[in-house]
């Protein structure tokens, strides 16, 4: 979403770097074209003054403390990421569970922001942390919301209270609160109730909200927001607030190609946190949100951070532990331990996603969009479709072996070629590295870095035929 404003922040402060000494007159150019677009972004005006005229403040006053020979553009870059943070929340908010379970959530927001399929991923989300949630369905006047919850509730393995059909009849008030009772009595700690929305702001929708927040009195009320719909995003959050009311907001759609100025506005008019996004389609695609992770990406710098967490929770430990005690043993990384290392990739999510994470990902934003996805998928069917054997001991295949793999895998064998000769050559890099060299092109520095601790033995020197010689060699 954010990829045209990466881009451009990118290019102004490239800009910036090549001047070396910054004046004055320097920083009024870098303002004027943060300020350019991010109102190209669709950031709401009174935001983009507010940001830019912090950021001119504390670098006009920044300017006389850098010091000559000093990386001054990184400094105001630094005052701009801080800034940039406070616009987004600066702190994140997490939801606050009751002391006398059940934790009642109540979930608000216009019709088509997606918060029935938001909230089982919120379901899923607490689910794995070990919370028991029941969904409630008393969004009973959209078309088939009931038995969209009702499927995604199976497919998550979460309850799903729906006492009524909806299509445009029921109470959805009393579903609201016989929800929570069912709950109460079935021992589950939380309660995620789906309300009703319109195409519009409208008095019926309020009306409802607010008789619904009266009579279960949430513990947290979450306004979800179409983070693609620019400034009226703005206008309805603000109808919202000062109607039913919220504790915190939830960005859905992040994964859209807008230009995300909701994001970065809406904190900061409404004054509420936004505690959660959405940035996919999938359910899996839902996280906490982090004011400081998103002003990294936003200016390039890559979500690191979350990649580390996503890739902590594919790898399985036990497998992670056994790489690491064949690589101290000094034993061959094989196309077995490659196939599981591909699984967790695939369970990571989409690939495109997890490059946009890395710093500067905006400048590759052509060969990101461009990447395969099934590319896993295929290098996975020419693995599984090779013996035990042939994935321990890559130099047994020959060319009928590689050309059975070919047909079981349903590639050529070109393709299987390709493989065989990249793991081949990766087989060889970590042996290298293991040994304490590296291969020809790699900082030669790093190369008398013993890697491995297992102890090295030393070559037996021989003896000397002369005795008077071996007598010496001894005494030495």
């Amino acid at each position: 979403m954010f990829d045209a404003l990466s881009s451009r922040f990118a290019k102004t402060f490239g800009n910036l770097r090549a001047k070396g000494k910054i004046s004055s007159s320097d920083i009024d150019s870098v303002i004027e074209e943060i300020t350019s677009a991010l109102l190209e972004a669709d950031v709401a005006k009174e935001v983009v003054d507010l940001f830019t005229e912090r950021i001119r403040t504390q670098a006009i006053a920044l300017l006389p403390t850098l010091q000559a020979g000093s990386n001054q553009a990184q400094a105001i870059f630094d005052v701009v990421n801080s800034e940039l943070v406070k616009i987004l929340g600066s702190e994140s908010r997490r939801i606050r569970f009751s002391k006398n379970p059940p934790t009642v959530l109540m979930l608000a927001g216009l019709q088509g922001a997606g918060k029935t399929t938001l909230a089982a991923k919120l379901a899923k989300f607490y689910k794995d942390q070990g919370n028991t949630p029941v969904l409630v369905a008393a969004d009973l006047q959209r078309p088939n919301a009931v038995t969209q919850l009702q499927v995604l509730g199976e497919q998550i393995g979460v309850p799903v209270f729906a006492p009524e059909q909806g299509n445009g009849s029921g109470n959805a008030v009393q579903v609201a609160r016989d929800g929570i009772a069912f709950a109460r009595s079935k021992v589950h700690n939380m309660v995620i109730v789906d309300t009703a929305g319109r195409l519009g702001v409208d008095d019926q929708l309020m009306g409802e909200a607010i008789a619904i927040r009266d009579e279960i009195k949430p513990h947290e009320i979450l306004f979800v927001i179409d983070a693609m719909i620019g400034q009226s995003a703005i206008a309805t959050a603000r109808a919202f607030e000062q109607g039913v009311g919220f504790d915190g907001l939830v960005l859905t759609k992040l994964d859209g190609d807008a230009r995300g100025g909701a994001a970065l506005s809406i904190t900061e008019i409404i004054k509420r946190p936004i505690m959660f996004v959405s940035t996919g389609e999938k359910i899996g695609d839902f996280d906490h949100f982090y004011p400081d992770r998103m002003a990294s990406r936003i200016l390039g710098l890559g979500d690191v951070a979350t990649l580390a967490e996503k890739a902590k929770k594919a790898l399985n430990p036990e497998t992670s532990a056994k790489l690491e005690e064949k690589f101290a043993r000094g034993d061959d990384f094989t196309l077995e331990d490659f196939l599981e290392q591909l699984e967790a990739m695939a369970n990571m999510g989409s690939m495109g996603k997890l490059l946009s994470m890395l710093p500067g990902a905006a400048s590759m934003k052509k060969q990101i969009e461009n990447f395969d996805e099934n590319e896993i998928v295929r290098t996975k069917a020419i693995v599984q479709s090779m013996t035990p054997h042939e994935r321990r001991e890559v130099k047994v295949l020959n060319g009928s072996r590689r050309a059975r793999i070919a047909r079981g895998s349903g590639r050529s064998v070109s393709e299987v070629n390709s493989l065989v000769e990249r793991f081949s050559a990766a087989q060889k890099t970590m042996k290298q590295m293991r040994n304490g060299s590296l291969p020809a092109g790699m900082p030669g520095g790093l190369g008398q870095m013993p890697i491995s601790k297992t102890p090295v033995a030393h070559k037996k020197k021989s003896k000397s035929g002369n005795p008077a010689k071996r007598a010496a060699e001894e005494r030495g």
